[in-house]
């Protein structure tokens, strides 16, 4: 009898049916974030230029935003096949890059090689990551009903801290595997996500109180739910999310270079854990502070308000520009870089329950699945425009061997307060206070 009882205790238990499966998962699928890490390897290995072989991650973060805006009505459905098409997606992804890294090592500037990679870590690895970033969101909020953003945001900062955490086991393996140390990383780490991501296939469950729609029942369509508030309500939390992510990456994706910049080339690495855990810290933080409020458009205007003024101080003290040697702004513009960080991340934690308390709980997989198309947008869009206003704007100069930009990364902050402005007109006009949404 005890026997039956413990057995059913750890079944209904909110942490290993909701919780630990969730972080399994985004802590694996979160690794796509350290691609920096490795890109400029890879383009060594394969003999091409790591802006030919940038694409791939970018194609990774976009087909991440389609695969979730159109398979979401399958993690809808059913959260068991949906982790099992992200466990198989992501390891077979990742094994599949090493597969071709391996081969353009053997056949060097092979346009095999280079498309293979983009089609494995794109591609494959793209669905792997939008299936398996949406599948505990929705479990995640029906075992925590009063702290859904708690909830989501301890998964979600899983997603976040996978950097922080598998960065310098990366780095250490690729020091240590020698010689072709690239692609036998890649065949090592798929096996370990594949254990871990099907170990939280395995937990994954819905609460047994939790009744979804049977195929006779009617559900409303997406669009018929949308409808249920205003369309410029929607419109509004999809344009948030867009620029948010659009300004985060645009900045993140500098922010080693702005580093050097500034004096601090010695101390990148030790900064780039730092604005990793900010930006984890962001996701849990900033979730579980919205908690407490009424609004948890409250959270969007408190983010957007900030990195105006922060962006706003290092525009105005030319902080990159002039930073090197100056405490004051050196201190600035970290803290722009650790705050933008949290934003980013902060602003990810809170759609999901945004859209739940707009919506309800009824359709929300498939609802946040549409809405992180505008990070699939964002992954085209934010890297690209940074690097355009670099490449297009300022003067490239010496910094100790090294080729940078200050004016340029300067100006590349010009863009994001203007769409960080506009993100906040949006978010006051747009987003209305939720009415009570329909379970």
């Amino acid at each position: 009898m005890s026997n039956t009882n413990a057995q059913g205790g750890w079944r209904t238990n909110k942490w290993i049916r909701a919780a630990i499966p969730a972080l399994l998962l985004h802590c694996s699928i979160g690794t796509v974030y350290c691609w920096s890490i490795f890109s400029q390897e890879i383009a060594d290995y394969i003999g091409f230029s790591k802006g030919a072989t940038e694409w791939a991650f970018s194609f990774a973060i976009f087909f991440l935003g389609m695969s979730a805006a159109f398979l979401g009505n399958i993690v809808e459905k059913d959260i068991h096949k949906s982790s099992l098409i992200a466990t198989i997606c992501f390891a077979a992804g990742m094994a599949l890059t090493g597969c071709f890294i391996y081969y353009g090592g053997q056949h060097p500037k092979s346009i095999v090689s280079l498309i293979g990679i983009y089609v494995s870590y794109g591609f494959i690895m793209g669905v792997g990551l939008g299936t398996g970033y949406l599948s505990p969101v929705k479990t995640l909020m029906l075992w925590f009903q009063d702290r859904k953003g708690l909830a989501t945001g301890l998964a979600v900062a899983g997603f976040g801290a996978a950097k922080a955490i598998a960065s310098p086991i990366m780095q250490s393996m690729l020091n240590g595997l020698g010689d072709g140390g690239i692609y036998k990383m890649f065949w090592i780490l798929a096996c370990v996500y594949f254990v871990m991501m099907f170990v939280g296939h395995l937990l994954l469950k819905k609460p047994d109180g939790w009744h979804e729609p049977s195929g006779d029942e009617k559900k409303p369509s997406i669009m018929e739910v949308i409808k249920t508030r205003p369309l410029t309500n929607y419109i509004g939390i999809w344009l948030m999310f867009y620029i948010n992510i659009t300004c985060g990456l645009a900045l993140i994706s500098q922010e080693k270079m702005i580093v050097k910049c500034i004096g601090l080339a010695a101390f990148a690495g030790i900064i780039s854990t730092i604005s990793a855990i900010f930006n984890a810290g962001g996701r849990l933080g900033f979730s579980a502070w919205a908690d407490t409020m009424k609004d948890r458009n409250t959270i969007y205007k408190l983010i957007f308000i900030l990195s105006i003024a922060f962006t706003g101080l290092t525009i105005v003290t030319q902080g990159i520009r002039n930073g090197e040697g100056n405490v004051l702004l050196i201190v600035l513009v970290l803290a722009l870089i650790f705050f933008v960080n949290a934003g980013y991340g902060g602003g990810f934690s809170n759609v999901p329950t945004l859209l739940s308390d707009h919506y309800g709980m009824g359709s929300i997989s498939a609802i946040h699945g549409i809405t992180l198309s505008a990070w699939a947008f964002a992954g085209l869009t934010g890297n690209q425009m940074a690097t355009y206003i670099v490449n297009h704007s300022g003067e490239w100069i010496d910094h100790d061997g090294v080729k940078m930009n200050p004016v340029g990364y300067q100006n590349v902050l010009y863009a994001t307060i203007v769409l960080y402005i506009i993100a906040l007109v949006v978010c006051l006009l747009f987003v209305r206070k939720p009415e009570k949404a329909e379970k």
